[in-house]
């Protein structure tokens, strides 16, 4: 149904594909002398839409060579609202004051829902809706249970076409109050209220208006007469004026009542909601080919309220019931099909809400037999005594008459030979005499056909290796055999179901494969799970039968995890576990271990048990030696004899109770701090260890050789270290310590007694004779005369060094114990001024400083390597030389040079000194050399030259040959331009060549 309001394009579709004609009314529409209108792939298009021309009802025809069907019904209709016919003041409606009121609107012309408002007035003053004010949505009109003086004024009706979205107002209607007095009070008047019968279709929205004017005014409430309760989807609005139902069901009808109450009485409306549904198809028609001289049945069943009634169509002409055609509610019948019945028919469902159409086809054939989709099988191949079934199904309308023929030898029905109705032939206890070619002729009035097919009879297949029930422990592999002897002009196939379901070997492939010939078909599993236990069945499939033989495979496993662990009683140092087993397997459990995790435990431990040995029927132990105080998880790890499971989740944490400290501080010392301080250290009792809230430590100490014990307590737990002040306390005196622990529940046991002395006081004099000596660019040497015999411990002795009082940041330290007079200083900066002095140290710290004096360290070293390096070797002597190193002003005199050999075997480095710029070395000829020199000068060693390799020589190599082959790398080397640098890979690939020479 469609709604319109203003000259618009309307379109409706119908059957692309197909050709097609509209009606309006039931009238056929002309298309050819309308320019209106006009048809586009079947749709209906209209143009400068026409109320008086347009509205009504449409339905299009859609036909093709098989027949014509009718589409389902269009309605269009037209919206629109009409002005008030009058736009005077409306007469003026005079109440008393406690009085009821209705101000009728009278809504114009219209077509298409309407809303309703009024305003109070003047706009945009509307009225507002409450228990006393009420604008009915069915009537348009204003409802004032107890007028009040503020309601004198006047109202206008606004009047909304939903559809069209316009507006008109009413002429205002003058409210006067009368001036003879206050209405008293009376009993509720219900002055809107719904229909004694309320229609209402399915999933729609139902809306129930019941309003009443009264003194004072009514309160509304809704019942079901029934006593049903109202659902959750039912909504009271307007102060309860509007009942609302949505998405209405059948079980939403009924008699529903109103009631409007107050103190002067009640008053009720009551009415029957019906429900009504369009028809909706509950059996419908598919489209029917039959041959000539058949019956036909047709069924359709549709559901509706009220019930539908049915009708058929005939390429959308109505179908009478006569002769052959017979209709009953939505069955037809046709009786004896002939040519002339073919076509499209249609079953309609209809009632007074709606219409609905169900088509389908009817073809009626009429042919002689055909074999050309249904021949018999070029070659038949049947098991020796099986039954042969052969089938003879021809197209043909209507249908034919068939014989069979063996050979050229018409069958007949025998013992073992049966001839069915519909033409299929059955051969019970087929032999090799059997086999022969077959024929089946079909015949009727309009022709004949054949078709044939030979029969070949096969030896019984026979399995000759079966698979065979196992147990297996998961990871193995193993092969299932599964061998067979058949006839060989069978086609054989091997397939495998694991528990009902068929094997995919591509998708499967990291665990199955099919291993074997063409008649093996044995299969190979892999690397077993848990998962792979179950029935293997392998299916031997020939052309002419199935066979299979199957196993059953248990595969056993570590026990699966256990479950629901839970921790009946805990103590200070017990706990009572439970827990229910995992499955075994395949291998019965023989025994449970029991771990814990804590915050402090690096993962899962095992505990001890009592019994200490948890045996596989025990679902419960006790969990002992655990700390107090401390958060536990318990978990259970079930075995058997493959090997141990999978852990089971973890229990909720549980805290053990609190208890007495048992554990006692440990490493008790201490020692050194400043003058009258008597410093004692120790090792914190672990957390896990503190065995509850509260904890703390108890430090005693007493000098040695006394009684009384001086007691401190810490309430810190993470504390190590206390310092007792008391000027009374000597330097460097021994006393006796010894450190507790404690907590809310009491004090835990002591430390054993450590000896620890106070606190000594810094050396009282500074060392004498400081001497420095600048040895190298980077290095000063430091020497000092010992201290004589003084009252205060000397440990050893700190030179302080720096650059100048300007730069603190360049103030260096080096610290030596014992008795010793001299250090070297190194890291320094070449050339520089270093200010220096030393202080004798102890435990209190440094004593007083020596006086500060100066040394400069020397100029640093040439930091360019010797170049031009160039060596010989004959025999066992390797003679080399090198450019003279020149040092810059900067830079300290080059004294000599460096020569440091590595010998490979042995993995040692020799240094040879000299003046001058060449050196001789006598090498070893079965070890292989590395060679690297350096200038020498007072500011220490300058930049080493590339290193040298010289490789040992093979012992096949004659001294002759090997002299002469470093002759000539020296000869090329003094051919070239610079120094001679050969790689080991060079040098190794030029002693092959001379080896090659040698052989000649």
């Amino acid at each position: 149904s469609y709604s319109y309001y203003s000259p618009f394009i309307f379109s409706a579709q119908c059957g692309r594909s197909n050709r097609s004609l509209w009606s309006l009314n039931g009238t056929l529409i002309d298309l050819g002398n309308d320019y209106r209108r006009h048809m586009s792939g079947g749709s209906l298009i209209i143009s400068n839409l026409d109320k008086d021309q347009d509205t009504g009802v449409y339905q299009c025809t859609a036909f093709n060579t098989w027949g014509s069907i009718l589409s389902r019904r269009a309605s269009l209709q037209f919206a629109y609202l009409d002005n008030f016919k009058t736009q005077t003041v409306r007469s003026a409606v005079n109440v008393r004051e406690g009085q009821g009121v209705v101000l009728l609107c009278g809504p114009p012309a219209h077509s298409g829902e309407l809303t309703f408002a009024w305003i109070f007035n003047e706009y945009p003053h509307f009225v507002q809706q409450d228990s006393r004010r009420f604008i009915s949505q069915e009537t348009g009109s204003l409802y004032i249970a107890k007028v009040e003086p503020s309601d004198v004024g006047n109202y206008t009706c606004v009047v909304n076409n939903t559809v069209t979205k316009e507006k008109v107002l009413s002429s205002p209607t003058p409210l006067v109050l009368r001036s003879d007095g206050v209405m008293g009070e009376y009993e509720p008047k219900i002055e809107v209220h719904f229909t004694d019968s309320v229609p209402a279709a399915k999933e729609s929205v139902v809306k129930l208006e019941c309003f009443a004017l009264g003194n004072p005014v009514p309160e509304i409430s809704w019942r079901r007469t029934s006593g049903i309760p109202f659902p959750s989807k039912v909504k009271m609005k307007n102060s309860n004026a509007v009942l609302e139902i949505p998405n209405f069901q059948q079980e939403d009808s009924g008699t529903y009542e109103c009631m409007a109450e107050n103190r002067r009485g009640k008053n009720a409306a009551r009415g029957r909601i019906s429900f009504h549904a369009k028809p909706h198809w509950l059996q419908t028609m598919t489209d029917t080919v039959l041959s000539i001289e058949e019956n036909l049945l047709w069924e359709c069943k549709a559901n509706g309220k009220p019930k539908p009634s049915y009708s058929w169509l005939k390429n959308g002409e109505q179908l009478m019931a006569e002769g052959r055609v017979q209709i009953e509610n939505g069955a037809l019948s046709i009786a004896v099909l002939n040519l002339s019945d073919s076509g499209m028919y249609q079953c309609v469902a209809e009632n007074k809400h709606g219409i609905i159409y169900s088509g389908g086809q009817l073809m009626v054939l009429a042919s002689p037999p055909s074999f050309s989709k249904r021949p018999l099988r070029a070659l038949l191949k049947a098991r020796s005594g099986s039954e042969v079934t052969l089938e003879c199904k021809p197209q043909a309308s209507p249908p034919a008459i068939s014989l069979w023929k063996k050979g050229s030898e018409i069958l007949q029905r025998s013992e073992r030979i049966t001839l069915l109705p519909n033409g299929t032939l059955k051969i019970a206890n087929v032999t090799r005499r059997d086999a022969a070619s077959y024929t089946c002729v079909a015949k009727n009035q309009f022709g004949t056909a054949s078709t044939t097919g030979r029969l070949l009879v096969t030896e019984p297949t026979r399995i000759t290796m079966r698979p065979t029930n196992m147990e297996i422990i998961v990871g193995e592999s193993i092969v299932l055999p599964c061998q067979i002897a058949c006839d060989p002009a069978l086609d054989v196939s091997f397939s495998w179901a694991f528990n009902g379901q068929l094997i995919d070997f591509q998708r499967d492939s990291d665990h199955f494969e099919r291993v074997g010939g063409s008649i093996s078909g044995d299969l190979m599993i892999r690397n077993i799970q848990l998962n792979h236990g179950g029935k293997y069945v392998c299916v031997i499939d020939t052309d002419v039968e199935s066979l299979s033989t199957s196993a059953i495979l248990v595969v056993k496993g570590p026990p699966g995890p256990p479950d629901k662990v839970a921790v009946e009683e805990i103590t200070d140092s017990t706990a009572q576990v439970s827990w229910t087993p995992g499955r075994d397997n395949g291998s019965p459990i023989t025994g449970y271990i029991i771990q814990a995790r804590t915050p402090f435990t690096v993962g899962w431990q095992a505990v001890d048990t009592v019994p200490e040995v948890v045996n596989g029927n025990m679902l419960t132990a006790t969990v002992v030696a655990l700390n107090a105080w401390v958060e536990y998880e318990f978990r259970v790890v079930a075995r058997n004899t493959v090997g141990l499971g999978e852990p089971s989740p973890a229990s909720a944490k549980t805290r053990t109770e609190d208890a007495i400290p048992d554990t006692a501080p440990t490493d008790v010392g201490g020692g050194g701090g400043t003058k009258s301080e008597l410093v004692i250290t120790w090792e914190p009792v672990p957390e896990e260890l503190q065995n509850g809230e509260g904890f703390g430590y108890i430090i005693a100490f007493r000098p040695v050789g006394t009684v009384t014990w001086t007691r401190a307590v810490i309430s810190t737990p993470g504390v190590a270290r206390y310092v007792f002040r008391n000027d009374t306390i000597p330097p460097f005196s021994p006393f006796d310590v010894k450190v507790g622990a404690y907590n809310n529940r009491g004090e835990g046991p002591f430390s054993s007694i450590a000896t620890v002395y106070s606190a000594e006081e810094v050396p009282g004099v500074a060392p004498k004779r400081v001497r420095t000596r600048s040895m190298s660019a980077v290095q000063i040497e430091v020497i000092w005369e010992a201290l004589p015999a003084i009252p205060e411990r000397v440990l050893g002795y700190e030179v302080m060094y720096w650059e100048d009082d300007t730069k603190p940041d360049t103030v260096g330290k080096v610290r030596i114990s014992g008795n010793y007079t001299m250090v070297n200083i190194t890291g320094l900066k070449a050339n520089t001024v270093y200010y220096l002095c030393v202080a004798a140290f102890n435990t209190a710290g440094p004593g007083p400083q020596s006086a500060p004096i100066n040394t400069t360290t020397k100029k640093p070293p040439p930091d360019r390597a010797p170049l031009n390096i160039q060596w010989t070797m004959i025999g066992s002597t390797l003679t080399m030389h090198w450019d003279p190193v020149v040092a810059l002003d900067t830079e300290s005199k080059v004294t000599g040079y460096l020569v440091m050999l590595r010998r490979h075997r042995y993995n040692d480095i020799n240094t040879i000194f000299t003046n001058k710029t060449t050196v001789e070395l006598s090498l070893s000829a079965n070890d292989n050399y590395l060679i690297q020199i350096k200038a020498m000068s007072e500011g220490g060693e300058g930049v080493g030259s590339e290193p040298i390799h010289i490789h040992k020589l093979s012992e096949g190599i004659s001294a002759s040959s090997h002299a002469a082959l470093l002759v000539l790398v020296a000869g090329m080397g003094a051919r070239g331009s610079g120094a001679i640098r050969l790689s080991p890979l060079y040098l190794s690939a030029v002693f092959i060549n001379a080896m090659l020479c040698s052989s000649w």
